[in-house]
């Protein structure tokens, strides 16, 4: 559990301070919050006994939370209590929202999500970002943004703020792209760059895509709340991130997850970080295109959604194509290989396989296996299980938008209370 400080360790932590009375307050109140989205639906006396906190307190931190718009009444609890029954308490928080972006080789996307971590709006844009450039890039990810918040307006729901997801090393404090190489960017400054687009009041933070990737795993997953895991992005680069004892990896300097460099692959096939071996080049998304295609077939069309692509490959792959079943098989068996890695270092409970990995899983699935069973030191691949992820190309997004939404969870007095409260919690 992490009751009180959150998964997401990023520029905005919270500094040491005296805990003054309002201090305590928030605190509390964020406990409250926190304690409703992490257990779900509960009666004050039950929060009461789960936090420790007392029921007046808890009470009073309730009829607070509802004036706030962040929580609302529900059933009547009938658990079969001695005393009068108590009313259930749930998250309601539809006046708030985070909104999450990521920017990828083929493709910019944004997902809004509410407090209750429903899905406001969405939209995903094939983009050629190597072509298309710096400027351009930010401009269609501006004009992205800007729908986005047009459209929780319409909802009612105001951004908490946002979280822009990068495939490359990231300088979180910063939001300087330090290195893309599938996309070329070198020193980008994404933050700077966005703020003098966007005319907003909520903050922007960038953060690597494959960390925002299994924040959301964790948070809103299949495997949710499992302590130990890894995540696989299954782009045109490969990146990994890993959760520990409930807790983001970073690393020292914030750059810990670029998995894809390691030197796993073909020695002399040359990657787009230009080093050689490196393992996405062998089981990156281009380097599975490559393999089923030739360069003039659609499959390599990057004007084309992504995943019809992939629905291309797929079909193909049932229809029994040699080529295609070839190359998948030599995927699964290197993409084992580097996960038996993963699992002998981090001995995680879940890995998760995302993006073509998952749309492809059933087709890898085997040769991972077998190259896990054979390479593993710990009997049974050492506990962990090997899993698809049902969040699809959308983690990154939803990952940056439960990162925005972390503020409001911090402190849920950030959410005014507007001129006139509806009937509610109180």
């Amino acid at each position: 559990m992490f009751e009180e400080r959150g998964l997401y360790d990023g520029p905005r932590a919270r500094r040491n301070a005296p805990a003054d009375q309002a201090t305590v307050r928030r605190n509390n109140l964020g406990l409250v919050l926190r304690h409703l989205r992490d257990a779900g639906p509960r009666s004050r006396a039950r929060i009461a006994q789960d936090t420790g906190l007392n029921k007046a307190t808890v009470s009073s931190l309730v009829a607070e939370l509802g004036e706030r718009r962040l929580v609302t009444a529900g059933e009547i609890d009938r658990a079969g209590s001695v005393g009068r029954p108590g009313v259930i308490v749930e998250l309601a928080g539809r006046c708030v929202c985070g909104i999450g972006v990521e920017l990828n080789v083929d493709y910019v996307a944004v997902l809004v999500l509410d407090l209750r971590g429903e899905v406001l709006f969405e939209e995903r844009l094939a983009l050629d970002v190597p072509s298309a450039g710096v400027d351009r890039t930010l401009d269609e990810v501006a004009a992205l943004v800007r729908r986005a918040v047009d459209a929780a307006a319409t909802r009612g729901a105001r951004p908490a703020g946002l979280t822009v997801a990068v495939a490359g090393l990231v300088r979180s404090v910063d939001g300087v792209v330090i290195l893309a190489p599938n996309i070329g960017w070198r020193d980008v400054p994404v933050l700077d760059g966005l703020s003098a687009r966007l005319d907003v009041d909520f903050p922007i933070r960038v953060e690597n895509d494959a960390n925002l990737s299994a924040i959301a795993e964790w948070a809103m997953g299949a495997e949710a709340r499992t302590p130990d895991l890894v995540y696989l992005t299954g782009e045109v680069g490969v990146g990994g991130g890993v959760i520990v004892a409930g807790q983001l990896l970073r690393g020292a300097g914030g750059l810990s997850g670029e998995v894809g460099h390691t030197s796993l692959g073909d020695p002399d096939a040359v990657c787009g970080c230009g080093r050689t071996g490196c393992w996405e080049t062998v089981v990156g998304l281009a380097a599975l295109l490559h393999a089923v295609a030739d360069d003039d077939d659609p499959v390599h069309d990057h004007t084309r959604d992504l995943e019809t692509r992939l629905a291309e490959v797929a079909a193909r792959t049932a229809a029994g194509d040699e080529r295609t079943l070839a190359a998948l098989h030599r995927v699964g068996t290197a993409l084992g290989a580097g996960a038996a890695v993963l699992i002998n270092v981090f001995n995680p409970r879940v890995v998760l396989l995302g993006g073509y990995f998952a749309v492809l899983g059933e087709y890898l699935m085997g040769p991972v296996m077998a190259e896990l069973e054979a390479r593993v030191l710990g009997p049974g691949v050492a506990g962990a299980r090997v899993v698809l992820s049902t969040l699809g190309f959308s983690a990154a997004v939803r990952g940056g938008a439960h990162v925005a939404l972390e503020s409001v969870f911090d402190d849920p007095t950030l959410v005014p209370v507007p001129d006139a409260v509806p009937a509610g919690v109180s």
